[in-house]
């Protein structure tokens, strides 16, 4: 008897690159962000959205440039950062892109962050937007405002550390 092993599951073999890029994929990066200020701590927070939010952010529609968070009542708010409305959704059932989000942290945090932002210069900034399993996740950065001869000093930094790779690469 002649078994048909096209038909079996047990023969296919999912491919572990693909579980890895779906279970940690960024979907958005504020890169200006580590450019305009000095991280000084980072906390990983979660986002509470709505269904259509969602679709949106997954395909990648997403800018956080722009975005800033505040603490208000003990709660933080993810505000000017701008999700574009769902393509397959009616004008009645999509959200407002602009629409203030609120952001998902433990109390002890947010004590914890409210004391660092009551410092002068500091501020609440996000990151990037990621996927982590199936949640959606944003890093949110305690960050201080840099002097522009402060970047001028980064990119000299930066383009020293590249002309050194470059000449170790050639040897």
């Amino acid at each position: 008897m002649e078994v048909n092993r096209r038909m079996s599951k047990k023969g296919k073999k999912k491919s572990k690159r693909n579980s890895v890029i779906d279970g940690n994929r960024r979907l958005a990066e504020n890169r200006q962000a580590r450019y305009e200020y000095e991280i000084l701590e980072t906390i990983e927070t979660g986002l509470e959205l709505l269904g259509t939010e969602v679709k949106s952010i997954r395909s990648g529609k997403v800018n956080l440039k722009d975005g800033f968070c505040l603490i208000k009542k003990n709660e933080i708010q993810l505000h000017n950062v701008h999700i574009s409305p769902h393509n397959h959704a009616g004008k009645y059932f999509n959200h407002d892109p602009l629409r203030i989000k609120k952001v998902l942290a433990h109390r002890k945090e947010i004590e914890k962050l409210k004391i660092n932002l009551d410092r002068k210069g500091l501020a609440l900034i996000p990151l990037c937007l990621y996927l982590k399993g199936s949640w959606i996740k944003l890093k949110i950065g305690v960050g201080k405002g840099r002097k522009l001869h402060d970047k001028r000093d980064r990119e000299k930094i930066n383009d020293s550390k590249r002309d050194i790779a470059k000449a170790l690469k050639r040897f």
